[in-house]
């Protein structure tokens, strides 16, 4: 990127994102500066937590410019928090937008002297560079639009493309938490995500940058656009199998681990078990949308189920889960009912197949039900 300069900033004591994804390595918020020969625009501001930081780093890339354009692409406040203070200092700039992000920024109590809404297709000339505006809307807020400069190829992605973690954080492996990002930030809208793939079908990319995470070239580029086609379909992307368990007391954590092993000697591709009670949930929404194949394992609580496992369906449902098979087992030691509460809670999920046989665990698992199990698990794998 020749004339565009990186102003992002890490935030790598920010624990939680959106005040519910574990942040391991922090997070980043990303920036740029596109030098045109006549104007210069600043993609996107900052979290508030970054304000000052960030505005050092646009006042070294400026190198004594002033910003003609400030382009909000999304008004969430990790990118809008720090749209105050810009304002104040570059008052004479003028905030390229959506028609939906202007009364935003007004519900965000965020003032600015000149606001220009621009729309799908149109363009900005900055002298030498072009902006050229995409609808993206709901991907993944309604207000969202993406940018492209064809004279650099480089595609301004708003959320998409997206992932956790400070800037460099995991270098060699951005599918791990871009894909968690995915799913739990932006999941639901796959149709959105497929239509704004097919606007850039036609556009030569070779750099995208997106508003968290590293920037995008090369083979890395072309492995997210490949990833994101997957994704935003509701593919497969790995054949295999999650198991994910709520278990009270740690019996129907033993059958889980049984089917896990089970699993393993039948060849059925990546099996991977997660303890909904104790891991991390978006790790298993993540891996359930990863792979094609999910297996259910429930203790009976109050009547319904163990309200882990309320949770991880509850989220399954909202972020859209589909396309996929299921296998139910249930645990209740006098009246189970745990198998009927997850048909139940996945009935609204699109071509959500539920295997027959379901299996009923009294307590411990027995000998004499192996039988049964193993008829469950050829039944998903068939």
């Amino acid at each position: 990127m020749r004339n565009i300069k990186y102003v992002g900033c890490d935030d790598a004591d920010l624990d939680l994102f959106e005040s519910q994804y574990a942040l391991p390595e922090g997070m980043c918020y990303n920036s740029y500066v596109v030098l045109g020969e006549a104007e210069v625009a600043v993609m996107d501001a900052m979290d508030a937590r970054c304000c000052e930081q960030w505005l050092k780093n646009v006042e070294e890339a400026l190198d004594g410019r002033t910003p003609g354009y400030l382009v909000c692409q999304h008004m969430e406040p990790d990118h809008s928090g720090a749209m105050g203070a810009f304002l104040k200092k570059y008052p004479e700039a003028t905030v390229l937008c959506s028609k939906q992000a202007v009364v935003m920024m007004n519900q965000f109590g965020i003032e600015a002297k000149n606001v220009q809404v621009v729309a799908e297709g149109q363009s900005i000339d900055l002298g030498g560079l072009t902006l050229h505006f995409i609808a993206a809307p709901m991907v993944h807020w309604p207000e969202v639009i993406m940018t492209y400069c064809p004279e650099e190829e480089v595609l301004f992605s708003a959320d998409g493309f997206g992932k956790f973690g400070v800037y460099h954080a995991d270098e060699d492996d951005w599918a791990c938490e871009a894909r968690r990002y995915y799913f739990n930030i932006v999941g639901k809208y796959g149709i959105q995500v497929s239509n704004v793939l097919k606007k850039l079908a036609d556009k030569p990319v070779a750099t995208i940058a997106p508003l968290h995470g590293p920037v995008l070239e090369g083979e890395k580029k072309d492995e997210a656009l490949r990833l994101y086609t997957i994704w935003s379909a509701y593919g497969i992307e790995t054949e295999g199998v999650l198991v994910a368990y709520a278990s009270i007391h740690g019996n129907t954590r033993r059958v889980a681990e049984k089917i896990a092993e089970l699993l393993k000697q039948k060849n059925a591709g990546k099996v991977a078990i997660t303890d909904l009670s104790r891991d991390d949930m978006a790790e298993a929404i993540e891996d359930a949308f990863r792979m094609d194949k999910l297996v259910l394992c429930c203790a009976t609580y109050d009547g319904d189920i163990f309200p882990p496992m309320h949770m991880f369906l509850h989220k399954l449902r909202l972020k859209g889960y589909q396309n996929r098979r299921v296998a139910l087992v249930e645990n209740g030691s006098w009246a189970p009912q745990a198998n009927r509460v997850m048909r139940e809670m996945l009935s609204g999920c699109k071509n959500v197949e539920i295997v027959e046989p379901s299996l009923t665990v009294r307590g411990a698992l027995k000998q004499e039900q192996m039988n049964d199990l193993e008829a469950v698990i050829d039944a998903l794998l068939a």
